[in-house]
């Protein structure tokens, strides 16, 4: 009798564990079957992140470049070094709100960012020097902001796939990724810090394209020809 109440036992566990088993392989199974989804929108994320920031150092360093009436280069180069600066900042502040210190949220940023940003602002400047007069045309200009979408949609497309091949070997956003989920630390100044999704930047990136655009357009229209009756009496 003891040793039927054993032998049962025996295939009940043993029943149990193949159904472990199975059910374990299933959930890798599942996960493996969603993990190109999962690298696609942490790509499409950490790229985003990146134009966004180098968009607007961009745009900063072109009207700051011109206000001071810096050449074509040295326009460019400040350009470059904001989009740089705007790209690190905004991947750092996730990582500073999950409390990591400053100088360790920059190394890890550092390491992760360069690459894409590299490339985004390569094929960027790129795009527009191909583009006729884009270099030329100043910000109150329709060439410009035309030329300036084409140009980073170019390279959101060209830093894609780059964020997506760091991300499958576990480096690019891979080394911020686990910080983006920690709960935030609500001390000092870390409660002020801003967060954005990529929703929000992408709106950002959106309003601020069509904004430039329209006051381009809008100064076109205010320096269009004078009315015929206003020639004449200018004339007369």
């Amino acid at each position: 009798m003891t040793s039927h109440d054993e032998h049962a036992r025996h295939d009940h566990a043993g029943h149990q564990h193949s159904m472990q088993e199975g059910h374990g392989d299933h959930a890798g199974h599942a996960g493996h079957a969603g993990h190109g989804g999962g690298v696609n929108a942490m790509a499409a994320s950490a790229t985003l992140h990146c134009l966004t920031g180098c968009a607007i150092g961009e745009i900063a360093g072109l009207m700051i470049g011109t206000a001071i009436g810096l050449s074509t280069g040295w326009t460019i180069v400040l350009a470059v070094s904001l989009a740089f600066a705007f790209g690190y900042a905004l991947s750092t502040l996730p990582l500073l709100k999950s409390g990591l210190a400053v100088g360790a949220a920059f190394s890890v940023v550092l390491a992760a960012d360069t690459l894409s940003i590299a490339t985004m602002e390569l094929v960027d400047n790129l795009v527009m020097a191909l583009i006729p007069g884009a270099m030329e045309a100043g910000l109150v200009n329709v060439v410009f902001w035309i030329a300036m979408m084409i140009a980073l949609s170019v390279a959101f497309v060209a830093a894609f796939p780059v964020n997506r091949y760091l991300l499958q070997r576990g480096k690019g956003h891979a080394l911020t990724h686990q910080y983006h989920g920690a709960e935030p630390v609500r001390e000092g100044f870390r409660r002020y810090l801003p967060s954005f999704s990529s929703g929000a930047l992408a709106a950002v990136i959106v309003a601020f394209m069509l904004g430039g655009l329209s006051v381009a357009i809008a100064d076109e229209i205010g320096d269009g020809p004078a009315p015929a009756g206003q020639v004449e009496m200018q004339g007369h």
